[in-house]
């Protein structure tokens, strides 16, 4: 008895300890993603007007190397904030708004379910192929 209760909460602590997958649609996070392809790219380390998001999740905030950040968004992360879930999805629906003086021209993803179709495709963008 007192072993089952012990296995259910460490299979509890461990399911709250693993990271945050959203369930959205990847295939339909890439259509949605096409407002952000002239700024970013999410398939190779390249930087454009914008840095790339390849590992984005979970990745600390303003770290691309070669990558020329606002002051404003080394500011934001310059107490170890990470790009995880909830901050991205924050910052996507109002950039302006979570990091005031951002360079991102972005005015944000105002449907819940595109943003979430969005972050599933950034967690992994090949399973939209």
């Amino acid at each position: 008895m007192r072993f089952g209760v012990i296995a259910a909460v460490a299979v509890g602590f461990a399911v709250l300890a693993a990271p945050a997958l959203a369930e959205g649609d990847a295939k339909k996070g890439a259509k949605v993603f096409r407002k952000c392809k002239a700024c970013h790219v999410v398939d190779e380390e390249k930087n454009k007007v914008g840095p790339h998001l390849v590992g984005i999740i979970d990745r600390p905030v303003a770290t691309v190397d070669g990558f020329k950040y606002s002051n404003a968004m080394v500011e934001f992360g310059s107490d170890g904030k990470v790009w995880d879930i909830e901050t991205l999805t924050l910052y996507l629906k109002k950039p302006k708004d979570l990091v005031k003086g951002t360079n991102m021209a972005f005015a944000g993803v105002r449907k819940d379910a595109d943003m979430e179709n969005l972050i599933t495709y950034l967690q992994d963008p090949s399973a939209a192929e």
